[in-house]
């Protein structure tokens, strides 16, 4: 598990990271949302060993990350612009991590390597952006590690390999329990793999919650009431969050439990009504107007 205890992180008058508090279990996939300068790099730039908090402590399976090579041998960064040495090539990126994390995996590398059909002994400063995303990513998961940290990995790369990407890491959260942790601005992104979402903004977390936990506790109803007054009953015995209406066509977004809020409607006059599944978006929208922010202006992309 990882553990952030307090964290701050300064640039002389500029507070990065803001006293930041929540954990990372291990085995799920943990999803860091917020715009560009929220402070998400700084963040995994601390978590992974890099940077040193001013305030705070970071734990890593309870060993502290800063200055401490057992903690960081757990750990391996992606960063949002991959740093490969000058004028090297895949193979020399291969040795120099082989030396640095005793569980890395030669054969796995050449295997993904052929696999994302990119050549080893080709230039690195040759390669696009995209292609230089992925070499990182590949050398990540040969580092074999249990937490793999993502800042923004899936920026500028096409659907296809997205998915394969996504794909892979499920295969090794299968297999060996790796830990993923994604940053990234785009709630679309990380909607089909995260377990765990935190939303950081302004260098402080917002919220960080199970997204199965928070998919229980809001319901997306549509429905056409018999008559005006049926939806005054239903605003009155449930928890409204938002409503839209198209003529007679009614969208809710209502706080509670699946069957709570069936329960209601039973008792109600309708038409037509079904309940919807919940985007992330929707969710987060829900979760943040809750604590007075409104999530359409902190998230790009939405």
């Amino acid at each position: 598990m990882i553990a952030v205890k307090g964290i701050t992180k300064k640039f002389d008058n500029f507070v990065a990271v803001d006293q930041i508090d929540f954990e990372m279990r291990e085995g799920m996939v943990f999803g860091l949302i917020g715009t560009n300068g929220a402070g998400k790099s700084t963040l995994l730039r601390m978590i992974s060993g890099v940077s040193r908090a001013d305030e705070g402590e970071i734990l890593i399976d309870e060993l502290p990350v800063y200055d401490n090579p057992a903690a960081k041998e757990k750990v391996f960064f992606i960063a949002d612009e991959p740093y490969f040495f000058a004028h090297a090539n895949a193979v020399d990126m291969e040795k120099y991590y082989a030396m640095v994390y005793k569980t890395f995996n030669k054969d796995e590398f050449y295997k993904l390597m052929t696999q994302f059909g990119l050549e080893a002994k080709r230039k690195i400063g040759t390669y696009s952006k995209g292609m230089k995303k992925q070499l990182a990513f590949i050398l990540g998961l040969s580092a074999r590690t249990d937490y793999l940290l993502c800042d923004e990995t899936f920026d500028g790369l096409d659907p296809v390999m997205r998915q394969a990407i996504k794909s892979l890491l499920a295969k090794e959260m299968g297999e060996r329990g790796l830990t993923p942790v994604i940053a990234s601005h785009n709630l679309r992104e990380l909607e089909d793999i995260c377990d765990t979402v935190g939303l950081l903004h302004k260098g402080g977390v917002l919220l960080s919650k199970d997204l199965d936990e928070m998919k229980c506790g809001i319901q997306k109803v549509q429905c056409v009431f018999k008559d005006e007054t049926e939806y005054e009953k239903a605003a009155a015995i449930c928890r409204i969050i938002k409503k839209e209406q198209r003529g007679s066509l009614y969208t809710l977004t209502i706080r509670g439990e699946k069957d709570e809020t069936l329960q209601k409607f039973d008792s109600l006059e309708t038409v037509f009504c079904e309940v919807l599944p919940l985007t992330l978006e929707e969710i987060f929208i829900s979760e943040t107007e809750v604590v007075g922010y409104d999530i359409k202006k902190l998230i790009l992309e939405i």
